[in-house]
């Protein structure tokens, strides 16, 4: 009997091994499969540039594309930090004070870093104002840049482009926003591709050669070139390579821990007082403790 006893003992032992690897093995696939997943979410699907155009186009001043843009069930769709809350847009406007005129757009993270998002220039041209969109390199990638024009005599927003005004300059930060802004969490891809499509189906908007003098800014934009280095956990187009490194290291940690925690419901993905004040004045507002941008 004891013969028979080892070779069924080691037999038994090669059956048990195997499992193991083949348990190992399945688990790295699934880790594999979770970094594809967050590799293909890229923080330039959060915001299309031409209903950012759109958008500004119908506004009334920079202080209320600001407010549109922040509005629940909007254009913004932007996540960077992947806290699963919309990302609060930041609007400062810049331009000669003359006939040109610009507006930044940025997003201030939780460690201070402000990285810049786009920029929007308008200038009147003739009977029409042009309007030039150009996306952050970092976020859209190297020439990303649209081109459009709306009639002076039906742009609503020239009126308060050319009335004298000081430039507005967004006061609102990490945990500290306006009252009409609350936490609402990122839609998947394609439900936010089909509510801009809504918004662009008759869009002017066009892309624009990265040749064209139009492409070339002549403003001096005070958020030109801004980028968070730390922070964004959301998939850049041209990273520097302190983001890249800060990415990698995020992602490292999330197979460390064992998985990617969202990746199975959004591909984009404390406390409340009220006590704030506006770019004109002050006003009720709202400030969020806990996990609030």
């Amino acid at each position: 009997m004891k013969k028979y006893f080892i070779p069924i003992l080691v037999v038994f032992v090669f059956i048990w091994a195997m499992k193991g690897i083949d348990s190992g093995s399945s688990q790295r696939d699934a880790a594999n499969d979770n970094i594809n997943l967050t590799v293909d979410s890229q923080a330039k699907e959060g915001l299309d540039l031409k209903a950012l155009t759109e958008l500004v186009k119908n506004g009334e001043s920079a202080e209320d594309i600001e407010n549109k843009l922040n509005q629940p069930g909007g254009i913004n769709n932007l996540d960077l930090d992947e806290n699963d809350e919309v990302d609060f847009i930041n609007v400062t406007e810049y331009g000669n004070k003359k006939d040109a005129h610009g507006f930044s757009f940025t997003v201030k993270l939780d460690n201070g870093e402000e990285q810049e998002i786009a920029e929007i220039e308008i200038k009147k041209s003739g009977e029409n104002a042009d309007i030039v969109t150009r996306g952050n390199q970092q976020v859209y990638g190297q020439n990303h840049y649209y081109h459009s024009y709306h009639p002076i005599s039906t742009f609503l927003l020239w009126s308060y482009l050319m009335s004298p005004h000081p430039f507005y300059f967004s006061p609102w930060h990490h945990g500290y926003y306006p009252s009409y802004y609350g936490y609402h969490r990122p839609v998947e891809r394609n439900t936010y591709r089909a509510r801009t499509r809504n918004i662009t189906r008759n869009s002017t908007v066009t892309p624009l050669s990265a040749n064209s003098a139009e492409s070339k800014s002549s403003l001096s934009n005070p958020n030109r070139g801004k980028s968070a280095n730390q922070g964004i956990k959301k998939g850049l187009s041209q990273p520097t390579r302190t983001q890249k490194q800060f990415r990698a290291r995020n992602v490292a940690r999330k197979v460390g821990s064992g998985g990617f925690g969202r990746t199975n419901t959004s591909l984009f993905g404390g406390s409340t007082t009220r006590s704030s004040y506006s770019a004109r004045g002050f006003s009720s507002g709202r400030s969020y403790g806990g996990r609030g941008k």
